[in-house]
């Protein structure tokens, strides 16, 4: 799937929306067992078909041409396509890494998650308070020296890791996982990881540790490069700095709690920093590895999301692939709502501006992703 363009007219990609989530049926039913719809045709969004129909009559007008800023470049470093920030040029081909990290109160502190470019919070069961796991996208895996801990894997995440053409890092899973790491485009690393003595049950002492990818790559079928089932960059960056404040959709939102009972997620905006702060367990959320910095994202994206139980254990499948449902995208102390689309289960996650129909741009620099279960959507605070 090409990357949606962002000269799309408004009206055309809102009316396809429609008709797509119009055609979906029975995704999301709670209980239900069956896996989520596994394409969706996107086909006139994807290919941007204005051929259809009858052409526009064009009218020219004589205008002074646009001048057009010159693009900044560095000398050995390029834009990273997860964050936009600069970066060393010769991890420019470089697939990233997804790592499964556990969120269990006993598994803090957290050893190197504020070095993730992408941070996914999601519900990892039904039960125990509907906890939560991370998984980490990192670009420079190369310079990890300690990450984790690390835990086990749902469906959910090997449809998000491959978004990125990342492989997944993690320690097993249920044997649900067992068809979709089969998938051709899934890629994973499972368990074999370095195991520090932290004084904590076993459980808690897999980490991500130097030389430990090194060795899982030249030991395995996957390269280090992004291959054919890499679906191009994720995200639309703006190399000016983003301010919602302009617009008439846009809210005050200087802190969100998340529906997630066990660890209380919550984010709060830093005029420090301009970037919003995370907090779990009543406490501000601290990498040791890195002199206790908290972590800290410039841009939150809040997914409204269907799921399906898989059994009475709490295992679960988000209904990733789906279409017109709402979101939240927030930056610098303001928000609006959006709409995202997964078509297929490899693909992108695609957020759409609603006044424009088209893809929103993102400012520069870390991301956090929650998908929020729909039937807790309306618990979330937003202050």
């Amino acid at each position: 799937m090409k990357k949606l363009n962002g000269k799309k007219k408004g009206m055309a990609l809102l009316l396809v929306l429609a008709l797509a989530a119009a055609s979906l049926s029975g995704c999301g039913n709670k209980g239900k067992q069956d896996e989520p719809k596994t394409e969706i045709n996107f086909s006139d969004i994807v290919n941007n078909n204005d051929a259809a129909g009858e052409p526009e009559t064009q009218t020219e007008v004589e205008s002074e041409p646009e001048t057009q800023p010159e693009e900044e470049s560095r000398e050995g470093m390029y834009r990273s396509e997860l964050t936009n920030e600069w970066i060393d040029e010769s991890l420019k081909n470089q697939r990233p890494i997804a790592i499964m990290v556990d969120n269990e109160s006993k598994a803090l502190p957290h050893y190197g998650l504020t070095e993730a470019d992408v941070v996914y919070e999601i519900m990892n069961s039904t039960k125990n308070g509907r906890i939560t796991r991370f998984m980490a996208v990192v670009k420079d895996w190369g310079s990890i020296t300690q990450f984790g801990s690390i835990r086990s894997t749902r469906p959910t995440n090997i449809m998000l890791a491959a978004e990125w053409n990342a492989v997944l890092c993690h320690d097993g899973g249920p044997f649900y996982i067992d068809t979709w790491i089969a998938k051709n485009y899934s890629a994973n690393f499972s368990g074999g990881f370095s195991r520090v003595n932290n004084g904590k049950a076993r459980e808690f002492t897999e980490y991500i540790c130097t030389g430990d990818l090194d060795s899982k790559f030249s030991n395995s079928k996957y390269g280090t490069e992004y291959n054919e089932y890499y679906p191009g960059q994720h995200y639309v960056f703006s190399n000016t700095e983003i301010d919602l404040s302009g617009r008439s959709d846009s809210f005050d939102c200087t802190e969100i709690q998340l529906p997630f009972p066990h660890n209380q997620s919550t984010l709060k905006y830093n005029e420090a920093t301009g970037t919003y702060d995370y907090y779990e367990y009543g406490d501000a959320h601290r990498d040791p590895l890195h002199d206790n910095a908290q972590l800290t994202f410039k841009n939150l994206l809040i997914q409204d999301c269907t799921f399906s139980q898989l059994d009475e254990n709490g295992y679960l499948i988000y209904n990733a692939i789906d279409s017109g449902r709402n979101a939240y995208y927030i930056t610098n102390g303001k928000a609006i709502v959006v709409e995202w689309i997964k078509p297929a289960e490899s693909e992108l996650t695609i957020y759409l501006d609603k006044q424009t129909g088209e893809q929103i741009e993102m400012n520069t620099g870390k991301t956090y992703v929650s998908l929020v279960p729909s039937d807790s959507w309306n618990d979330i605070v937003i202050k």
